[in-house]
This record gives C-alpha cells, sequence and structure tokens, in this order.
C-alpha cells in the first residue's frame, strides 16, 4: 500500500476529535511529515531517515517481550520531596504533573517476561518523565529489579534515557550512584548478566554510574551518550570537539560499548545474548 493510499485512508477514517496534528508526525531530524500509523508501525523509527525516536516503558515492554505478555513490577513505596524543595514550581507539584502525563509513577519503570523464550527481567526509564532524572525511586528501582532478576534466575535488561541526576533531591539523588552499583554486585555473585541498551539522551549521573556497568553494552543509533555536554567541554578544554561526539556510532569506533543495533533487530539481538551468557540448565543437563 502506498503512502498516499495511506493518507486517503487515515483522512476518510478522522473524527470530529482528530486533526492534523494526529495524523501526520514530524520527524525531529529530517523535519519530514510521516503519516502517524506508518511511524507507529516502524516502531517510532522515521522511514525517511532512520531517526529513532523516544519511547515510553509500555512500547518497549510491547516490543521486546514474547506475544507482548509480561508483568508489570509495582514500583518501590520512597519518601517523596525528602528536601522540600521549590524552584519555579513546588517539587511535588513537578511529580504530579510527570505522573499525569506519563501514568507511570516515576522514571524507571521493571517488567517480567520472556525474550525469544527465554526469561528476563527489564526496566526502562521513561526520559519524559521529568527528563529521567535519577532519584531516590529510581534507585529503588533498579535494586528492585536486580532482586527480581536473581529471584527468578535471570538476567537484567535496563533501557537507559535519563538527562542526569535529579537535582531536587541534591545529595540523595547523588547517593543512588554507589547504591546500584552495590546491586550490580550483587547479580554478578549470582552469576547473572546486566545487559545494557543505551537510548536517547544518557548522559550526567545515570552515564557516570549504571548506564555503563554493563556485561553488555548495546546503543541505538544515533544515541546521544555522554557525561557533560558538549558545549561545556568544549569551553572547557578550548578546542573544537570531532563530529558526531557524544554519538553512539564515535562511541562504537573508540571501544566504549560493544554494539548499536537498530531498534528492528533488538529483540533478535537481545534474544540470542540471553542464550550465549544464561544457557538453559534443562539442555546443559540432557547434553551432560
Amino acid at each position: 500500500m502506498s503512502w498516499l493510499s495511506n493518507v486517503r485512508k487515515g483522512i476518510q477514517s478522522l473524527t470530529k476529535r482528530q486533526s492534523t496534528d494526529t495524523l501526520w508526525h514530524k520527524c525531529g531530524k529530517c523535519a519530514s511529515m510521516v503519516f502517524t500509523k506508518e511511524w507507529e508501525e516502524n516502531g517510532y523509527v522515521c522511514p525517511r531517515c532512520d531517526h529513532h525516536d523516544r519511547v515510553g516503558p509500555t512500547v518497549r515492554f510491547d516490543a521486546m517481550f514474547d506475544r507482548k505478555k509480561y508483568d508489570v513490577l509495582p514500583s518501590p513505596e520512597v519518601r517523596e520531596d525528602p528536601l522540600k524543595f521549590r524552584d519555579t514550581k513546588r517539587y511535588t507539584d513537578r511529580i504530579k504533573a510527570a505522573r499525569a502525563s506519563t501514568g507511570d509513577r516515576d522514571a524507571l519503570i521493571n517488567a517480567v517476561g520472556k525474550i525469544e523464550g527465554h526469561a528476563a527481567v527489564v526496566g526502562v526509564q521513561n526520559f519524559a518523565y521529568m527528563g529521567g532524572s535519577m532519584g531516590v525511586a529510581v534507585g529503588a528501582a533498579f535494586v528492585a529489579g536486580v532482586r527480581k532478576a536473581i529471584e527468578r534466575n535471570a538476567p537484567y535488561l535496563l533501557f537507559t534515557a535519563a538527562g542526569g541526576a535529579r537535582m531536587q533531591e541534591g545529595i540523595l539523588s547523588l547517593m543512588q550512584m554507589p547504591r546500584t552499583t552495590v546491586a550490580l554486585a550483587q547479580l554478578r555473585e549470582a552469576g547473572l548478566p546486566y545487559i545494557v541498551v543505551l537510548t536517547d539522551p544518557t548522559t550526567g549521573g545515570v552515564t557516570a554510574s549504571y548506564a555503563m556497568l554493563g556485561d553488555i553494552q548495546i546503543a541505538e543509533p544515533g544515541a546521544l551518550i555522554g557525561f557533560a555536554g558538549q558545549r561545556v567541554i568544549e569551553q572547557t578544554i578550548r578546542e573544537k570537539l570531532p563530529e558526531g561526539f557524544q554519538r553512539a556510532e564515535y562511541l562504537l569506533e573508540h571501544g566504549m560499548i560493544d554494539m548499536v543495533v537498530h531498534r528492528h533487530a533488538l529483540k533478535d539481538r537481545i534474544g540470542r545474548l540471553i542464550s550465549y551468557l544464561v544457557p538453559d540448565k534443562e539442555k546443559t543437563k540432557k547434553a551432560a
């Protein structure tokens, strides 16, 4: 079916509530106007320039788990607004707004299911929730995901997307860096792998901690990955940075990540990695 047929079909099915804003999607990279249904069916990847748009937990879980079957883990209860922080808005108001817009309790959501027949615990950071920032709730969710992976004897797979630590929680946010590192040490003691998929963007304290501690480091094409911003680095070292600096392909070329994998191929690639890293115990017994 041609794109013109898709457009005609979409126009014919428009209701009073629908408009051109829902019919078309403007690519954030090439600025092409793409039929929304075509964009969604393509995994939220631009069919013109292959730009990978940011997606939330539900889209990730549906794409990764077999037959879209999975159980979402409850988000751990933590103390909200421990510092009684306020800038232009109260922190509690920002939390309420983020929950209303995303439907998630906080920026990291975990789910349990199977990937290509292999049990797995998957965590997804949602950039739409306060920039995916790392606060106490994110740290608690990360630890809960790792513990569930140990309980299920399954790998922990994490999709990162964050602007860094959550400033409204100050030092408590930074404490999540060692906290998550200790949790990963427990996962490794259990002999289970930790696989990281770096998505756009992954920066700040998240990059400086659990985002770069994976046994396997994967990135989506074109993802921005780094600690400080490019402009800040240039101003500090007083030099012009190379083209594509802090993008996934540049990091792969310089040995910081293991592979760059297109979104359409992620499930198959991760399924194969899990089969290598966590052998089926029943098959191993029969072979012995």
